[in-house]
């Protein structure tokens, strides 16, 4: 089956500066088409990045971190969930993966690029992409200093990281 549409990226614009993705649509088409159908009506415009472990990932796509929202970050997604895609792509430094509860199939709007190797969760994790530019900005990402938050992890950074927009662009 090929597929014909042309290649997209994405440009996640954050107040920490800018990172480029690549898509992995041949291992993950679902969950690709979902995070741009997210990104092109700017679900993703405003939220932040909740969750920051130095060394591991740092995740975000919650709505609830929009300012003015009162639910819990790292509780709220787009009203539905996507089917996992589980593959063997490797959850390595600037891989981009879905973020889920403990249900596989529970994956919605939440995603989080890895800081370092995390292919513990290899299999167990929809990766559907990778930074191809922006290291640098996921490092002052990932370096911003965190507090503990509601679970006790400390890994609720201590300085709004926000994501002003996930613009898709021709690759």
């Amino acid at each position: 089956m090929s597929n014909t549409a042309p290649a997209e990226n994405a440009i996640i614009k954050t107040s920490y500066g800018d990172m480029t993705l690549a898509f992995w649509p041949d291992v993950a088409p679902k969950t690709v088409e979902n995070f741009k159908k997210l990104a092109r009506e700017g679900f993703y415009n405003g939220t932040a990045f909740h969750r920051i472990i130095k060394g591991f990932m740092i995740q975000g796509g919650c709505p609830n971190t929009k300012e003015g929202e009162t639910g819990m970050p790292g509780t709220g997604g787009p009203g539905y969930k996507i089917k996992a895609e589980f593959n063997p792509k490797s959850h390595v430094r600037g891989v981009i993966s879905m973020a889920r509860s403990a249900h596989p199939d529970s994956a919605g709007s939440q995603f989080f690029i890895c800081h370092g190797d995390a292919r513990f969760l290899d299999r167990q994790y929809t990766a559907f992409g990778e930074l191809i530019a922006g290291d640098d900005v996921l490092e002052r990402i990932a370096t911003v200093p965190t507090q503990s938050g509601g679970g006790g992890e400390k890994s609720t950074p201590i300085d709004r990281v926000e994501v002003k927009s996930i613009e898709i662009v021709a690759a």
